[in-house]
Parts: structure tokens; sequence; C-alpha cells
């Protein structure tokens, strides 16, 4: 069995639309960055990434590339699973939280763990999403960006 976390964050950005575990948000903001800055599943893939030890998605896919430009984090979460499964691992869980004031993750969550479980080719049952705010602390709390944590469990096929 191989443990992983990952962290990722990013500011709200205008004329973008929102992005969270593959799920596309109804919201005034989306988030900055040089993907579709899907928070949740940049922080999945770091998780992943480190669970089999091959660093960060920034190294898989730099931001100075211009073939990642606007990319799908679904896709790009994909290829880092692909890669996991390379080297003889499956999903044994996985839990997720996206912290954010606003907008209210709550009716998206179970859209967001059907989107995962289907990239990772899992049951829904091994994968956890759950969302928060910081109590109106910090960047997230002044509502000028998202963040997201993950942990994952994969073991041996």
């Amino acid at each position: 069995m191989r443990i992983g976390q990952g962290y990722d964050v990013h500011a709200f950005a205008k004329d973008r639309a929102l992005i969270i575990g593959g799920v596309s948000i109804p919201y005034e903001y989306g988030l900055k960055g040089h993907s579709d800055a899907d928070v949740l599943l940049h922080a999945i893939a770091d998780a992943c990434l480190g669970a089999i030890g091959e660093g960060d998605i920034g190294r898989h896919f730099p931001d100075t590339d211009p073939v990642h430009a606007g990319a799908d984090s679904a896709h790009l979460l994909e290829e880092v699973y692909a890669l996991a499964e390379k080297k003889g691992y499956t999903l044994g869980n996985l839990d997720a939280t996206v912290i954010a004031e606003k907008p209210k993750m709550a009716p998206y969550i179970l859209p967001m763990r059907e989107r995962i479980a289907a990239l990772f080719r899992a049951d829904l049952t091994q994968v956890n999403v759950k969302a928060t705010t910081s109590e109106r602390l910090g960047f997230t709390g002044r509502e000028e960006g998202m963040a997201a944590m993950a942990v994952i469990l994969l073991e041996s096929k």
C-alpha cells in the first residue's frame, strides 16, 4: 500500500468557468490557472503522484508549457492515474476536502464523487469529497480563492 497527500490553491478570476471535481458549478467567478484550475482534481493528482513517488503535477504538467494551457484537469488526472497503474497500483480509496466560503459545494458533492470515481474506474464508495469553510479567515475566508486537500491510498494490484 502507498499513501499520498495533496494540496492545491487557486485565486478567483473573472471570465472563467468554475470547475471543481470535474463538475461545472454556476458562479460569478472561476479559478485562475494555466489549465482549467480545478483545485480539487489538482490536489487529488498531487496525492496520487506523491503515493507513487513521482513528484507533483507541476513537474509533469508545467505551467510554462503551452501544451497544457486550458487543459482539462480530468484528463491530467487520468494521465497521472495511468502512471500509477503502470507502476502496479490501483485505487484503495481517497478522501478530499474543498475549502471555500462561496459558492456552497453541498449540491455538487455527489456529482464530484461520481466524476472522480469514473476517472479512477472505481466504486463510488472508494471516493469521499467534503467541503468546509475557513470561518472567514485567510484568503479563502476573504473569498479570494479556493483550496483543496486530498489523501489517497493506492494498493498493489
